[in-house]
């Protein structure tokens, strides 16, 4: 088959048929589609789409371009949790040990930063020491061990998907509900679990800006996982600012940590325990969501949501010391204060651009290969609807970096305070069970 004519047809928005996307998907990882083959491709589909059929091919195929695990020996309803990507989301390092302190297995292979978006591996791996670079056995073993297991693909792991990912990252093709969809659910599929959480994000801040565009999303992956015979509930969640205070990656690490040991960050822990509440359902140790929701906030007070991460945290090599004393953590060269020039209440924060900021300090990607700054980000003092006086710190910005005057206009710039208090974000827009 010939690349150039499977790009054009797509572009002209013709459905491809099995053995095109197959050769395509598979061409690609043995080098006979090159990069801009595959980029020109990946935007055919952004700007064409793909029918249910095409994206269930493309999972598919991405599915089993690699190996697909089995963990039926491991007791227990295996849950994952998958969130489309947001700015501040770090719900995953929150969660994780929660439903794994309620007894519900979670095996989790999560992604990097995409686009503005933060990414769970690499909030991770600001921890000192620790490994997100598990062989499958070491995979299956953490889960047998401690009940919960954090990683990256592994290359037997839809290897398609995470080389295609990286791609999408560099090549403005992430907003596309077909390859979103295919990559989560190869991801998903692959890793061995029998329910999934979805977080679907919506707003300013989500690749999803609408709820509409959400819903679909959510719909879609949910259709996907039911014809897999997969238990799952997608809930659809609110990025119309940044979620909680913190934005970078150790920032989101401390913030983490914070809340696990019991601080109530209102809109973070709001979505942690709905969407851990929903794993704590799947995986059959409630017998509702709400239920589930009380048991997710019970594992937080009685400290073994906090105990069970320094477990994980130990297990795959991090130095647990810097979660028990995160003041021994490297300071940035540079801290700067944004002060309110004004009187009024938070009306707004752009999360995208805040986002954007975050990469310009330093705490993500511009190109696939960037080196992260585990110490760069921004941390808010106030959030949508609190009081705002005329030099109050609004966030501080922490960057390794000299010259942050642009970023500072820009954070600056992202911020809208008016003399009306604003209604409260409502953080969980709609629940499909």
């Amino acid at each position: 088959m010939n690349p150039v004519e499977i790009i054009i047809k797509k572009r002209n928005g013709i459905e491809l048929n099995s053995k095109e996307i197959k050769f395509i998907i598979e061409g690609y990882l043995s080098g006979i589609v090159t990069d801009y083959q595959m980029s020109a491709f990946l935007m055919s589909v952004y700007f064409s789409g793909m029918t249910s059929r095409e994206t269930s091919i493309l999972t598919e195929t991405m599915l089993h371009s690699g190996e697909v695990l089995d963990l039926s020996s491991i007791p227990g309803i295996k849950v994952d949790k998958h969130s489309t990507g947001g700015v501040g989301d770090k719900v995953s390092l929150i969660i994780a040990p929660i439903a794994a302190a309620a007894g519900v297995p979670v095996p989790m292979i999560s992604g990097r930063g995409l686009g503005h978006s933060g990414g769970t591996l690499d909030k991770l791996e600001a921890i000192p020491g620790f490994r997100t670079d598990l062989s499958i056995k070491e995979y299956v073993e953490a889960l047998q061990k401690i009940g919960a297991v954090l990683i990256g693909q592994t290359k037997e792991i839809a290897p398609a998907d995470k080389k295609i990912y990286a791609l999408r990252d560099v090549t403005g093709t992430v907003e596309s509900i077909p390859l979103i969809c295919a990559s989560i659910m190869s991801k998903k599929l692959a890793e061995g679990i029998d329910g999934l959480v979805l977080d679907v994000k919506t707003g300013g801040g989500a690749f999803m800006k609408t709820l509409e565009d959400s819903e679909r999303l959510a719909l879609g992956l949910k259709s996907i996982a039911d014809a897999f015979n997969k238990k799952t509930i997608a809930f659809i969640t609110s990025m119309d600012q940044p979620l909680g205070f913190a934005v970078g990656n150790w920032l989101e690490v401390v913030e983490s940590v914070e809340c696990l040991k019991g601080k109530d960050v209102s809109d973070l822990m709001e979505v942690s325990h709905n969407l851990a509440g929903a794993m704590i359902y799947l995986g059959e140790k409630a017998s509702s969501i709400e239920e589930g929701v009380e048991i997710s906030k019970e594992q937080i007070k009685n400290g073994c949501a906090y105990k069970k991460f320094l477990e994980i945290t130990a297990n795959q090599g991090g130095n647990i010391s810097f979660i028990k004393e995160v003041e021994k953590y490297p300071k940035s060269k540079n801290i700067v204060k944004l002060k309110s020039k004004t009187v009024g209440y938070v009306k707004s924060i752009n999360a995208f651009e805040i986002g954007m900021a975050g990469i310009e300090l330093g705490a993500g990607r511009m190109k696939h290969d960037d080196i992260i700054d585990p110490k760069a980000g921004l941390l808010f003092s106030k959030k949508v609807g609190d009081e705002v006086n005329v030099n109050d710190t609004l966030v501080t910005l922490f960057t390794d970096k000299d010259d942050v005057q642009s970023t500072l206009n820009r954070v600056e710039k992202s911020i809208e305070i008016s003399n009306l208090k604003p209604e409260k974000i409502k953080m969980i827009k709609k629940i499909i069970s």
